[in-house]
């Protein structure tokens, strides 16, 4: 129980969240409106997934915003073009890859801080994006929009895959060899090194990863829109790391569980749609979210210190 302390405080708070709605705001429930909270909250949850893994490995990457916002474009530019959702996919993902390895070349190979290098390539690739496309937007073809689907089935596949990806990626995490090693990466590198890993390698896995799974979630983002806006991802990477954070992934690294993460950006995700049924003022959103956020991180500084000291 101890060991799962933090996932289970944030899945109490959102059930006390979600019973507070069911009784002072039940159109909160309505099923399509709920679809598309959860539509709309698929592709976080893909990045929340990589960020997670990331930070287990005693990382950051802030620049996962830009390079939502880049495969979106030329994910979007693709399809424009004519070509099919099967070859727009695996494009988008091999160039969030890409640019995940420039990160990961930079911080594992040189050993440069990731906070730094990411802050660069985020600042990097979104000035060329907007110096690229002046903010004009892309128009895509019919066909794309739901994988050419009914609006309904369209949903409902995002948010299966995301939910099958979160439930293989918690498995992978526990139950295989590479899963275990970022978590041995995260809580001492050097003791992971002494022990015949690889820390390097594995700290440039887990940028290559997260690239790979922002290109993956800017096609699931595409297909919902008629149109991709150039800035479509500005303010995602906070958003994932405070579901990450929030969810009890300790952001000192090595410590960390995906279904917390999965509960905690259910809980901020649900904060603007409850203030909008219970009547509040949109600018408490903002205030709430940080507050939340606020709590888990000295929830977890005095975890911590109790761990010390004891």
């Amino acid at each position: 129980m101890k060991a799962h302390f933090r996932e289970l405080s944030v899945a109490a708070t959102l059930a006390l969240v979600l019973l507070a709605l069911a009784a002072f705001a039940p159109a909160f429930y309505e099923p399509q409106p709920l679809l598309s909270l959860a539509t709309r909250e698929a592709p976080v949850l893909v990045v929340a997934c990589g960020m997670a893994i990331v930070i287990i490995a005693r990382q950051i990457d802030i620049s996962v915003g830009s390079q939502f916002s880049i495969c979106s474009v030329a994910a979007g530019l693709l399809a424009a073009r004519g070509w099919p959702l099967p070859a727009v996919l695996p494009a988008s993902i091999a160039l969030g890859a890409l640019m995940g390895a420039v990160n990961g070349g930079l911080v594992a190979g040189l050993g440069l801080p990731s906070i730094v290098v990411t802050l660069a390539t985020m600042v990097t690739l979104r000035q060329g994006l907007n110096l690229v496309r002046q903010g004009e937007f892309v128009n895509l073809p019919d066909g794309v929009q739901w994988f050419g689907l009914s609006q309904g089935a369209g949903q409902a596949v995002l948010v299966l895959a995301a939910l099958a990806l979160l439930a293989a990626f918690a498995f992978a995490l526990r139950h295989v060899a590479a899963g275990r090693h970022v978590y041995a990466v995260g809580t001492d590198a050097e003791a992971s090194r002494l022990a015949g890993l690889r820390p390097r390698g594995v700290t440039f896995a887990v940028f290559v990863l997260m690239g790979a799974l922002a290109g993956l979630a800017a096609v699931m983002n595409l297909v919902q829109s008629p149109q991709v806006q150039p800035l479509t991802g500005a303010g995602l990477e906070l958003k994932v790391i405070a579901a990450a954070v929030v969810g009890g992934v300790a952001i000192s690294g090595g410590r960390g569980k995906l279904w917390g993460v999965f509960a905690g950006l259910l809980l901020l995700a649900c904060v603007s749609p409850a203030l909008t049924h219970l009547k509040v003022e949109a600018y408490w959103e903002k205030a709430i979210q940080g507050a939340i956020i606020l709590l888990a991180v000295v929830a977890d500084g005095v975890r911590q210190r109790s761990e010390r000291a004891g």
